[in-house]
């Protein structure tokens, strides 16, 4: 091996006082480097000099080894010395309760004790994805001020869409199905792709299909393929979506518009892992991942009977959430500025920014139809425009009356604060300084606000 080779290894820190699951573990891992503590002030020392990406931490450390003090102190200090830092710690047969609390406390993720080498490599192996899928992060968004771009080039600086791309991130390993659920223009299918990238399918097809847009009669044939002569005009054999993505990922958008029978025909591929094309006789097994959204309540649709009970617990193993245009402050200004670049680029036209009164209009506007809404308004103005700067009049945006949705006066406070720091960071391009300037408040004070209300204030 070659000096090259060492010093381009990713380094993790095993933090564990058994000797021999010390040699155990650093012996697993020939992809890394691996640095060894045996305690608290040991690991501390390590992630001081090293800087590691990942961390494996048994709670169970002296001088508490049967109990998880000493692990908790540890963790909180490795997080409170290097916050991006990846932990995983390691729990005993009756402690998931413990385990539970670390990912509370900002661990990672867990693993159960005894050390199964090829789950916890497992783990260890998606936390090192992860790390250096933030560390580009942070490299695009140094290179373009204002912009956080994340997962799939999704571009967001609000809390409450950092939330779904964790989560999002901590699912990509793992070999089960997830349902977004969002209204239109949300950016699910955005959301779908960076699920793909960031998991073990990244190398095969990404296949989407908006189940909405194709007639009842054709959907089966767009799914699972035909053979030559199955009906009139199938002049060839034509693999089908769910084929096409084998070894990959499949995007099923508006699940909820697939009739009942082809429903009954899904459920049995998800279950089976087989496919049979129409006019086939011959089962063909297929290995697809599965990742859908919906803007539908499929809950009200199980009950009233147009949806499969059995699919949707097949198709929702993980449910996420995907918040609306309007529910993340700062973000419509921030995409706003995004999509000025990128159509007066391409149009050649003189506008690259926005009067304060329209990036005004643009945060208080409510933006029914979401990311799509927004762009499609942005591109019009960037022909509209007369100067090089887009104004209120040129975005077609009308005033929006105040909203009476809040009755509780410390809940419309905190609301007012979100909004006022999700607007002021946007028109500051994410300078906090700038932002205190606009707020009329110290940059001390808008960092501990900006901590109060979950914003990112790296």
């Amino acid at each position: 091996m070659s000096r090259i080779d060492i010093i381009t290894k990713q380094k993790l820190l095993v933090v564990e006082d058994d000797p021999g699951l010390q040699t155990q573990l650093r012996w697993a891992y020939e992809d890394y480097e691996v640095l060894v503590a045996g305690t608290r002030e040991e690991a501390l020392a390590l992630m001081r000099s090293e800087e590691p990406g990942v961390v494996t931490l048994d709670l169970g450390l002296p001088p508490d080894p049967d109990g998880v003090s000493e692990g908790f102190r540890t963790l909180g200090e490795i997080l409170s010395f290097a916050p991006d830092t990846k932990v995983i710690v390691a729990s005993g047969h009756n402690a998931r309760e413990s385990a539970l609390t670390a990912i509370a406390g900002g661990a990672w993720d867990f693993y159960q004790k005894p050390v199964d080498i090829d789950e916890l490599g497992a783990i260890v192996r998606r936390a090192f994805h992860v790390r250096n899928l933030e560390e580009e992060n942070r490299r695009l968004m140094a290179a373009v001020p204002g912009e956080v771009t994340m997962l799939g080039g999704l571009i967001t600086a609000a809390p409450e869409m950092t939330r779904v791309v964790r989560t999002i991130e901590k699912v990509a390993g793992a070999n089960v199905s997830v349902m977004l659920l969002g209204a239109s223009g949300t950016g699910k299918e955005l959301l779908a792709k960076g699920l793909h990238q960031a998991g073990p399918r990244a190398a095969k097809a990404f296949v989407a299909i908006n189940c909405a847009a194709i007639p009842d009669t054709l959907l089966e044939s767009e799914l699972f393929g035909h053979e030559k002569g199955a009906f009139t005009g199938a002049v060839k054999t034509t693999e089908g979506k769910i084929e096409m993505a084998d070894g990959g990922t499949l995007f099923l958008d508006e699940i909820g518009d697939i009739p009942l029978p082809l429903q009954v025909k899904l459920l049995r591929f998800l279950q089976e892992r087989v496919i049979e094309r129409i006019g086939g006789r011959k089962p063909i097994p297929v290995d697809t991942r599965i990742v859908c959204a919906t803007h539908r309540d499929l809950k009200a649709m199980v009950a009233e009977g147009s949806f499969r009970e059995d699919l949707y617990y097949r198709l929702a193993e993980i449910v996420v959430p995907i918040p609306s245009l309007a529910e993340r402050p700062g973000d419509a200004v921030l995409l706003a500025r995004h999509f000025l670049r990128h159509h007066a680029g391409q149009m050649k036209t003189a506008a690259r920014d926005f009067t304060p009164d329209a990036a005004a209009a643009i945060e208080s506007w409510r933006w029914p139809g979401n990311v799509r809404e927004l762009e499609n308004r942005v591109k019009r103005a960037a022909i509209m425009a007369e100067g090089k700067a887009v104004t209120a009049s040129d975005l077609d945006l009308e005033a929006v009356e105040g909203d009476d949705a809040f009755v509780n006066l410390r809940a419309l406070r905190e609301a007012a604060e979100r909004q006022a720091i999700g607007r002021a960071m946007a028109m500051a391009d994410n300078n906090v300084s700038a932002a205190a300037r606009l707020l009329g408040i110290s940059r001390p004070t808008l960092y501990d606000l900006m901590k109060q209300h979950g914003f990112n204030a790296a």
